[in-house]
């Protein structure tokens, strides 16, 4: 991500700090409240690895963040910054290994990436976003509505196919998803398209059903292309705090989820969930999103979320 990485504050680094201001001002504020010239004991740690499980960074996370900062420091006298500072480095390194930028294999024509989640996650507008950035990079891009469940998903992904400017396989609503998805590869492959996206339904009230449609997706694109999907990304709402745990499990039984994406960062103050996930399942998280608009959408850079987290300057 060595562009988010030269951009001023005003641009994405800017943007994703005023992502993760609620976040950051839940978790920071905290801190400040916490160790304003205060002895780091044992009655501070306790204090301290409470606020970091309500700030979602999760139980593991939060006894491991403390002990860390106990081995260098326990027993001295600290200050806010200074905790947010060492805070910040070892999330750092606890994300470094998940920060990886979704990549396109060349030897796939097209590079099907299957992306699921449950309905509301923003699913649709990520995929209009990865559609964009993939066409920015010089890549034919196209769409396939397999959400066949809902006819306002059908709609939404034309809308924003329109605006991306990509072909956008549909069916009327009601119609068979792993058809769509089977039909959406033999054009993609005929057209010579560099990268199919397929959305899907996430009606988890509905778990039988919805594991049985992914599943037959997948086996339908493997009659064309054994290797497809080459990735299966589930898109998450970060709003949904430690809940986003059980929608990764619950994904994994039903498909080979490859990434994530995670989404709305700027509407909520648990952006500390993304250290959780990464500390519990260790799955590359490919982007984050921070906004509505086509660029609030960038590969997930550790250094400098774990920074933005603390509410200091990236």
């Amino acid at each position: 991500m060595s562009e988010a990485a030269t951009e001023t504050t005003g641009g994405w680094l800017g943007r994703l700090k005023r992502g993760l201001s609620r976040s950051s001002a839940r978790l920071a504020g905290g801190i400040t409240d916490l160790f304003t010239k205060r002895r780091l004991d044992d009655e501070a740690l306790e204090e301290l690895e409470e606020l970091l499980i309500t700030a979602d960074l999760g139980v593991t996370t939060a006894a491991k963040l403390s002990e860390s900062l106990a081995k260098t420091r326990f027993n001295k006298e600290v200050d806010a910054e200074e905790v947010r500072s060492a805070l910040a480095e070892e999330i750092a390194a606890i994300l470094a290994p998940v920060a990886r930028p979704l990549a396109l294999d060349g030897g796939n024509r097209p590079h099907v990436i299957l992306v699921c989640g449950i309905n509301g996650s923003g699913k649709t507008t990520t995929i209009a976003k990865l559609a964009k950035r993939f066409q920015d990079e010089g890549k034919t891009v196209m769409l396939a509505a397999a959400d066949t469940f809902r006819a306002a998903a059908i709609e939404q992904l034309q809308i924003w196919g329109q605006r991306a400017g990509c072909p956008v396989i549909a069916s009327a609503p009601g119609g068979d998803a792993a058809g769509l998805a089977f039909d959406a590869l033999q054009r993609a492959r005929a057209e010579g398209a560099d990268v199919l996206l397929i959305d899907t339904a996430g009606r988890l009230q509905n778990k039988k059903d919805l594991m049985a449609e992914l599943q037959k997706i997948v086996r339908v694109l493997r009659k064309l292309d054994e290797t497809a999907p080459h990735d299966c990304l589930l898109v998450m709402d970060a709003g949904v705090g430690q809940n986003a745990h059980s929608q990764v499990e619950v994904f994994r039984e039903m498909v080979e989820v490859s990434g994530l994406v995670l989404t709305k960062l700027d509407g909520t103050a648990r952006g500390g969930v993304v250290v959780a996930l990464a500390e519990a399942f260790g799955l590359p998280v490919h982007a984050v999103g921070v906004g509505e608009r086509m660029e609030d959408l960038r590969a997930f850079e550790a250094g400098s979320f774990a920074r933005s987290l603390l509410g200091l300057e990236s």
